[in-house]
């Protein structure tokens, strides 16, 4: 019989935005979009202490911080970024422009086109994610985006080395050291010094996510953000020590982020309990992964795996690790999650850092209508269509005239019932076809 071992004892994450931070993003929007640089310099001060002449930086201070940084840790950024590029890439290859002729002469396509300009968030503060770098700035550079202007906080009155390392190595056209919802707005809606985008990727804080939802519209973004979420699918066989550490590894994203176990043993469950209790007062990250595992971890035991594909298809988890004796079953089994990861020897770590994935996924459910951040994203597949055969278009206009007669559209009724009598010789009941007049040299 299926039954909950541990439930959560907090509240889940809403999408609706608190209102005291939808009001405070609104007025920083609002404020940038009427003063432009003024404002961004303004709240930078204010939320970051941080104004400086300039705050892109030149070629030459790029060049100067990534020579600062030891060669070991830009070899390491160098084999993660590969990784990424590699599969990006591959993804890039999978998408193909497409003609084909449905009639007679009748042409029907679509062309894939990298949208002009993106900007890339790459957070800051006490915890650099210094992936998303490569995850937005290198995903866009693959899919052909022309300029991407890559941004992150200061941090400590200065330039995060390695962030702006990152940034550089995946191909930035532009680095800024400014953060939160006044670098977000002058990305979205220009500056006198910053031109805008047409997209924005990244994750960020609360008020970072809160403005690019306010901008979606004006300019695309990637995903609606939330808490990071880990849901783990184990059977008898799995290795309670291993579930233990993996679920961790996730809480300490954030002390409201959700990690579940479904498992098929109560003994399994019941030793994870047991491990992560003695595994927490060890972690340096205790004060975030503590309260995340307190409030918003649960463990269901169901009696088989199919009931656990099936639960775990309802939480919808951004991130979904499969330890089982036969983990590729849930390729077949499952269809509501951000990433799978298969199997003992696939972590999510993996795909937070450096496997090749892109760990921009969807949260809060919104894996049942959507993936995640791709180089799909950065391109718009733009359709086409051409009618070379007149005696073609003379049909398509007949029924053109029909079809528009039954909307109440009279206007689109003529454009067609116009091809059917010029290319067709049918009835222009309406009007006279007037006599093509040709100018002689």
């Amino acid at each position: 019989m299926s039954f909950v071992l541990k439930a959560a004892v907090g509240e889940p994450a809403q999408r609706a935005s608190n209102p005291a931070v939808v009001d405070t993003v609104a007025a920083v929007i609002a404020d940038v979009r009427a003063n432009g640089d003024e404002a961004v310099r303004k709240y930078s001060e204010k939320f970051d202490g941080w104004s400086p002449e300039s705050f892109r930086l030149s070629e030459d201070r790029v060049a100067d911080i990534v020579k600062s940084v030891p060669e070991t840790v830009l070899d390491d950024l160098r084999f993660a970024q590969r990784q990424i590029r590699d599969f990006a890439q591959a993804q890039r290859d999978s998408i193909q422009d497409l003609e084909v002729e449905t009639l007679p002469g009748v042409f029907l396509g679509h062309r894939n086109v990298p949208i002009d300009a993106a900007a890339a968030y790459v957070p800051g503060g006490r915890y650099p994610l210094t992936a998303s770098a490569h995850m937005t700035v290198l995903t866009a550079k693959v899919a052909g985006v022309d300029r991407v202007a890559a941004t992150t906080p200061p941090n400590a009155g200065e330039p995060p080395q390695i962030s702006v390392a990152a940034m550089h190595l995946a191909g930035a056209d532009e680095i800024f050291v400014l953060g939160g919802v006044q670098a977000v707005a002058a990305l979205a809606l220009g500056t006198e010094t910053i031109d805008p985008v047409s997209i924005l990727t990244g994750p960020g804080n609360a008020y970072v996510a809160e403005a690019k939802r306010q901008l979606f519209g004006e300019v695309g973004i990637d995903l609606f953000a939330g808490p990071t979420e880990t849901l783990i699918v184990a059977d008898h066989l799995a290795d309670p020590f291993t579930i233990a550490v993996d679920l961790l590894s996730q809480a300490e994203h954030g002390p409201d982020s959700p990690c579940v176990l479904i498992t098929t043993s109560e003994s399994v469950g019941r030793a994870v309990i047991d491990h992560i209790e003695a595994l927490l007062p060890g972690l340096v990250t205790n004060a975030i992964a503590g309260p995340a595992w307190r409030d918003h971890g649960q463990i269901h035991v169901v009696d088989t795996l199919d009931e656990a594909y099936r639960l775990a298809d309802v939480f919808a988890s951004e991130h979904v690790q499969i330890l089982t004796e036969d983990p590729r079953q849930a390729l077949t089994s499952m269809r509501n999650y951000g990433a799978l990861f298969l199997g003992e020897g696939t972590c999510v770590p993996y795909g937070d850092k450096l496997i090749g994935t892109n760990h921009v996924l969807p949260t809060l459910g919104a894996a049942r209508y959507t993936g995640g951040l791709w180089v799909g994203k950065f391109l718009k597949t733009l359709t086409y269509q051409e009618v070379r055969d007149l005696g073609s278009s003379a049909k398509l206009g007949e029924v053109c005239g029909r079809l528009s007669r039954l909307e109440k559209f009279e206007g689109h009724a003529r454009s067609g019932d116009l091809r059917a009598a010029k290319f067709g010789n049918a009835p222009l009941p309406w009007g006279d076809l007037p006599t093509r007049v040709t100018s002689e040299r």
